[in-house]
């Protein structure tokens, strides 16, 4: 007689051949078009997918079937960038425990890419470098650099207007802002430990959500408190000045979840930046948070996979589900089941979840071109999956390199199809 967990299994699996059939049937059905604005002359909307361990950028169609428009070698100067790390003793030691930690083994080459407003160069963050660079798109050159304070550069994100860039320096505790055409350093601010994702919203504010340690093995609920100071430092974006910090944990615990970890993973805004939807460490779902009441007020359990390995300490980087979007319209949540194998779309008002969408450990979700799907970064097998906000089925997947995990619309220029040298 089968195990509970073997049949839980197997009812799991189910589910996902049932949502790869419903796929096979509905795969040309969506909603309308919902189009962002139009690039402006010369340029053309495009995706770039970073490829971690490998050190390269694969830029890809916006939206349709999201083809492979060309590649972008991030680290050109890697075996400069070695010889400095391998002269210098405590940049090694850090060098080696990227590789060990948040590596799972692998050097980290590419976190975090942004276009700059005329299209010329991609702007990336490095971890295992601990730098941003601009890379010259025509011609593949570095622009400039700029090492971050510390040993490791992570999140990076872009102002409205696309000339200020943000990056989170983890372990100095630091996010600098630079100037995205010369990475001149415009200003820092200090954070929680291990400053991860930033965000900039409309009223002039930058967010940075510190996730503490995650590669530590005390992953045992009541070793939370272990894990560091986190919270959510928001700063004015002109100044650098803190506004307001936000403690999640005495917001989790006046909600009856005082068993959930407070490191906020990604997060997203509604259209109205009215309410914030969260992951945080070692939950499978995620949480609703409203801004001006300085409150939780919902949350959202989503199914675990039975295969999925209760042992917490092998979930990478705390990351149960990694990876949250929303789609234009406000109505729907998109959710990367890390751990558990999938991706989801979920309806905003009744919090009910669509198929699961079977993908090997996605470790992203952002939305389209046009508005109209979901695209989720699988780390376990290299590729990116478009899935459709309106049915929740999966609409187009294409190859990329080792390991893509942060994807973000861009673009270029409209003749591009890669650097032509460097």
């Amino acid at each position: 007689m089968p195990s509970p967990r073997t049949s839980g299994t197997r009812r799991f699996l189910g589910a996902l051949a049932a949502s790869l059939a419903l796929v096979a049937t509905s795969a040309g059905a969506g909603s309308a078009s919902v189009p962002g604005p139009a690039a402006p002359a010369g340029l053309k909307e495009v995706m770039f997918v970073g490829n971690n361990w490998d050190g390269t950028a694969d830029v890809i169609a916006s939206h349709g079937d999201f083809h492979r428009v060309g590649r972008v070698n991030v680290i050109p100067d890697k075996e400069e960038r070695l010889r400095e790390i391998y002269l210098n003793p405590v940049a090694l030691a850090f060098f080696l425990g990227v590789r060990s930690g948040p590596g799972e083994g692998h050097d980290q080459f590419v976190d975090d890419m942004y276009a700059t407003p005329d299209g010329s160069a991609m702007v990336v963050s490095r971890p295992s470098f601990a730098d941003v660079v601009s890379l010259d798109l025509r011609t593949g050159r570095i622009n400039w650099r700029f090492p971050v304070a510390g040993h490791r550069a992570d999140h990076m994100a872009v102002s409205p207007d696309g000339t200020r860039v943000a990056v989170s320096a983890s372990t100095a505790n630091t996010v600098h802002v630079l100037d995205i055409a010369t990475g001149r350093r415009l200003g820092s601010f200090k954070t929680g430990d291990k400053p991860h994702e930033n965000v900039f919203t409309s009223d002039g504010l930058l967010w940075n959500m510190s996730i503490g340690e995650v590669t530590t093995a005390l992953d045992a609920s009541w070793l939370d408190w272990s894990k560091g100071d986190r919270k959510i430092t928001v700063v004015d974006a002109d100044t650098f000045e803190t506004v307001r910090t936000i403690d999640m944990r005495t917001r989790l615990d006046a909600f009856g979840r005082g068993d959930l970890s407070d490191a906020v993973r990604p997060l997203v805004f509604t259209p109205d930046e009215k309410k914030i939807y969260f992951q945080v460490s070692f939950f499978n779902g995620f949480l609703e948070y409203d801004v001006d009441s300085d409150r939780i007020t919902r949350l959202k359990n989503l199914p675990g996979n039975p295969a999925t390995d209760p042992d917490r300490t092998t979930w990478v980087n705390d990351s149960r589900h990694h990876g949250l979007s929303i789609s234009p319209d406000g109505g729907k949540l998109c959710v990367a089941g890390t751990m558990d194998d999938y991706a989801t779309v979920v309806d905003r008002d009744t919090l009910r979840e669509g198929p699961l969408v079977p993908a090997s450990k996605p470790y992203w979700a952002t939305v389209s071109g046009d508005g109209r799907s979901c695209v989720v970064s699988e780390s376990g097998a290299d590729r990116v999956t478009a899935i459709d906000f309106a049915t929740g089925q999966r609409v187009a997947s294409v190859d990329v390199g080792d390991h893509p995990q942060r994807v973000r619309l861009a673009r270029v220029p409209a003749d591009w199809t890669g650097p032509t040298a460097g």
